[in-house]
């Protein structure tokens, strides 16, 4: 993986999955989003868990996603 590389990031709260190439347009968040460009006072759509509580998750792409990984 590179560093032009979509990352995924899981919430250490509730295990809620933040995907850069998905992004989260429900909540104002565009496809393609980098982690860095969220704000830091951002928390977990699903428990509340603070940006400062996920952690970077290594976990490639299956050859059929990317795919929402949550249900909305």
């Amino acid at each position: 993986m590179n560093d032009d590389s979509f990352k995924r990031y899981l919430c250490l709260g509730c295990g809620f999955l933040y995907d850069e190439q998905l992004g989260l347009p429900e909540y104002g968040i565009p496809p393609g989003t980098r982690w860095a460009d969220i704000p830091d006072d951002w928390v977990c759509p699903d428990c509340g868990t603070p940006k400062s509580n996920f952690e970077l998750v290594e976990m490639p792409y299956a050859d059929d996603e990317p795919a929402r990984s949550q249900l909305t």
